[in-house]
């Protein structure tokens, strides 16, 4: 009798906490350009990597939410692109009631981490496919920066303030 009091109480909180699902996870879009192939592929490589990080979200109802992260990698050779990589892995979360702040970090920084690791591997296939040499990006501490966002945020609401 306990034991069922016990596993009735566990399951009434587990109903109560954080509700969170991942319903679907999947390529937005994507676009790979190697503009002076083949020309690109006689030069030394030496490239510079630029990685642009974008991420929006969008309320579909209630407690489903949309969001997708945007990934743009240039690579140059000099002065010469030597391929552009864009991705926008998307997701489709289920999310229970938070407050705002909790809100904006799971679709700001939570979501996006577990959308990291498809956009990277879909960067890597494709620079790949294009037979450039394997490009593998750094991961990406997105909680690290949802904080500075706050920071920023905080500051300029200050200077408003003053």
């Amino acid at each position: 009798m306990a034991e069922q009091q016990a596993n009735g109480v566990a399951a009434e909180q587990e109903n109560q906490g954080l509700q969170f699902a991942i319903q679907r996870i999947f390529v937005k879009d994507i676009s790979f350009e190697a503009p002076n192939a083949p020309a690109i592929f006689r030069k030394e490589w030496k490239p510079e990597v630029k990685l642009d990080l974008d991420t929006r979200s969008e309320k579909l109802d209630e407690s489903t939410f949309q969001v997708v992260l945007s990934l743009t990698v240039t690579t140059t050779v000099g002065e010469e692109t030597a391929f552009l990589c864009e991705v926008q892995q998307a997701g489709i979360f289920s999310i229970g009631q938070l407050e705002e702040q909790q809100m904006a970090h799971m679709l700001a920084a939570f979501c996006p981490n577990i959308l990291f690791p498809y956009a990277r591997e879909a960067v890597s296939s494709l620079v790949n496919r294009g037979t450039f040499p394997q490009l593998n990006l750094a991961p990406v501490n997105f909680d690290a920066l949802f904080a500075q966002y706050l920071q920023q945020r905080q500051a300029e609401t200050q200077q408003l303030n003053a």
